[in-house]
Formats: structure tokens, C-alpha cells, sequence
């Protein structure tokens, strides 16, 4: 391979890698997510009553300069009590024993290898 058939690929990698990233980062958020609603139907995570928290997960991404970025979220109150659980009184004066029934920190991990691995792939498919 000469110098210039080198820089064209080069060239051409650097345009594919952010759509690569992007599209692990996507991945790797729907299968996080997956794993946070299947850890919030039950024990030790917290029980389901009406399905509407564990639906409430979502994924907000977005590109970033040479990237992705993604958060992973609910907008459902009761998210950081269920995670971290409550002792207490509330802004209510109700007062509350609730453990911590983790669903979220438990998945922490598998994000992070699953990123990981996406990022990889991400680079083999840019530079394929």
C-alpha cells in the first residue's frame, strides 16, 4: 500500500468512525436499558406494580464531535428512592423506611464492557 492509498483510507476511516460510534452507543443504550427494566421487575430490584417505572426507561443520544454521547434515564420521582432507597421524612412530613432495591448500579458493568466492545467494533468497521 503507498503512502497516498494509505492516507485515502485513513481519510475515509475518520469519516465512517462517527456514524460507527453513534451507532454502538445506540446499541449499547437499548440493551442497558433492557437490563435496568428487567432488574426493576422484582427482586432484589423493586417490584412491579403497574409497569409504568419500568417502561419510563429511556435513552436520549446525541452526536458529539468525533462521537456519541447517551444518558440513560427515567423522569419517574420515584427512580432515586427506589434505587437508593429513603429513610426518613419526605417534604410531606410522612415519614419512611424504604430500603434500596438496586436496579440501575447493578448494570453499571455490563455498560461498560458492552461499550467497550462496541467501540471496538466501531473502529474494525471504519477502518474495514
Amino acid at each position: 500500500m503507498t503512502p497516498d492509498e494509505l492516507a485515502d483510507r485513513l481519510d475515509a476511516a475518520a469519516d465512517a468512525l462517527p456514524g460507527a460510534i453513534e451507532r454502538g452507543v445506540a446499541h449499547t443504550a437499548m440493551v442497558g436499558i433492557g437490563r435496568i427494566r428487567a432488574n426493576a421487575s422484582g427482586r432484589p430490584g423493586p417490584n412491579v406494580i403497574t409497569g409504568r417505572y419500568r417502561s419510563s426507561w429511556n435513552a436520549e443520544g446525541r452526536r458529539i464531535p468525533y462521537g456519541a454521547e447517551c444518558t440513560i434515564g427515567t423522569r419517574q420521582p420515584q427512580g432515586r428512592r427506589l434505587e437508593f432507597g429513603f429513610y426518613g421524612p419526605d417534604s410531606l412530613g410522612r415519614v419512611y423506611a424504604q430500603p434500596p432495591f438496586p436496579h440501575v448500579g447493578p448494570v453499571i458493568p455490563f455498560i461498560e464492557q458492552a461499550l467497550k466492545s462496541q467501540m471496538r467494533n466501531a473502529i474494525q468497521e471504519a477502518l474495514s
